[in-house]
């Protein structure tokens, strides 16, 4: 892989490597759904028996809708936008059907980046804390959970969320080749040592060999539940970062000769093995201590986790490894999701990069400012509603509109042998219907991410 441009040689940023595209690729999938709600469904859905029905799942997602999403983008060398436009023209569609389809996608980018940078936002406190020491300084779990209450209320974290939204612009504004590549390059790589670290840490305290029986033993009862099943599959599907618009916009900045098959299985590979050692962290940590992982999501990360951390020996490094991980990858989440409105802005108005970057990032701030009181609500709304509306649409267009002819050969580019007729019903009629059930159960029951 030469450079990521255009075959023809347009003169379009991108990704310089093969493992600069997949590390971003991983970068963009790895995220609080892998550290704070993975453990928690491999906790509370009987170990083992979650992870059978996960693993199935991960795999029919990842070689039907990333690789799907990928292709969409790398044939159309556009954002969800100018993607969604080409299908459409290729149906004799309006170009506006495309363009309001297309903001969907590039709306719940929008939307879930504004809620992820409140996130961002109080990993940086908290990891700043771990290395200053104040993190430590509450004794109880109470006294945990009200110096995150402080956090999370309305413009409690202003500073540290502005700081990491900062950070993002700097990485953005350099580029995908100059900023977006070579930050993953890092990032990404110290993430899976950081962790890996702990988790070795971790299998050295006494009672972790508990928590290593309860992951990896299969319930037949709870296998058989289909709320076992429907559960792994939200997570599955959020996990890969499905929604029509990060992926999507990555691939347009891939090479044909790139083999996409090979890229999505990698990316899928690495996004459950970064689940899996957070869980073989969280897991047997709670099993040290004969505590059982009940909860998940911002209480698990910032209440329960530090209370952990300050009664283990060596606390306070480990408290500073953990954040610093997270924290990479809550970034290297964050760059990918404003990286659709900023490629939307681009291509729609001609702006330079620099502009763009500086108006997405801008109104990303104020908006995410004003919510921090709200942000649990705003990110249910967005992770239930938009992302498999986004993900649905992506793969109703690229495999139903576009066509499957359309779609096997665009699969195909890079590939030396053709691709099985597999294809087919694993993407038009599987992946379709499973994005359907999961949008069709938020609706009905909350969602299941």
């Amino acid at each position: 892989m030469k450079h990521a441009k255009h075959s023809a040689g347009r003169a379009r940023d991108g990704f310089r490597t093969k493992w600069g595209f997949i590390l971003a690729c991983i970068g963009s999938a790895v995220g609080m759904g892998n550290i704070w709600l993975f453990p928690v469904r491999v906790s509370g859905y009987g170990g083992g028996s979650f992870l059978l029905p996960y693993f199935f799942f991960v795999m029919v997602i990842g070689f039907s809708g990333v690789i799907g999403e990928m292709a969409f983008g790398r044939a159309t060398r556009s954002g969800p936008v100018g993607a969604f436009q080409q299908a459409a023209q290729r149906k004799g569609w309006s170009q506006k059907v495309g363009t309001v389809l297309g903001l969907i996608p590039v709306f719940g980018s929008m939307a879930l980046a504004i809620g992820y940078s409140v996130v961002v936002g109080w990993i940086a406190r908290y990891t700043a804390g771990a290395y200053t020491g104040s993190g430590l300084a509450p004794k109880t779990v109470q006294q945990f959970a009200d110096r995150f209450n402080d956090t999370a209320q309305s413009f409690g974290n202003t500073f540290w969320q502005l700081v990491g939204l900062a950070i993002v612009f700097f990485i953005v504004v350099a580029g995908v080749a100059g900023g977006i590549e070579k930050v993953n390059k890092v990032l990404m790589p110290l993430f899976f040592v950081m962790f890996l670290g702990i988790a070795v840490y971790v299998a050295l305290q006494p009672g972790a060999a508990a928590g290593y029986r309860y992951m990896f033993t299969v319930d037949p009862v709870l296998l058989a539940d289909p709320k076992t099943w429907i559960y792994a599959l939200g997570q599955a599907f959020f996990s890969l970062s499905l929604a029509g618009n990060g992926t999507l916009v990555y691939g347009s900045y891939l090479d044909d000769e790139e083999d996409i098959l090979n890229a999505a299985w990698k990316v899928a590979l690495f996004d459950t093995l970064a689940a899996l050692l957070a869980a073989l962290v969280i897991i047997p940590a709670m099993a040290t201590v004969g505590e059982t992982l009940t909860q998940g999501g911002p209480g698990l990360l910032f209440i329960f986790l530090p209370h952990l951390f300050r009664g283990m020996p060596g606390g306070r490094l480990l408290m500073i490894v953990f954040f610093t991980a997270v924290l990479f990858a809550g970034l290297t989440s964050l760059i990918n999701l404003y990286e659709a409105p900023i490629v939307t802005l681009q291509q729609k108005f001609t702006l330079p990069r620099a502009k763009a970057v500086a108006l997405v990032l801008v109104f990303g701030a104020l908006v995410s400012v004003g919510i921090q009181g709200i942000v649990g609500g705003w990110m249910d709304f967005v992770s239930i509603y938009l992302c498999p509306l986004g993900a649905g649409l992506a793969g109703v267009m690229f495999y139903w509109v576009c066509g499957k002819s359309f779609a096997r050969n665009e699969l195909q580019k890079g590939r030396n042998k053709p691709i099985g007729r597999w294809l087919e019903p694993m993407t038009r009629y599987l992946f379709c219907g499973l994005t359907a059930v999961v949008f069709l159960l938020g609706i009905f029951y909350g969602g299941i991410g």
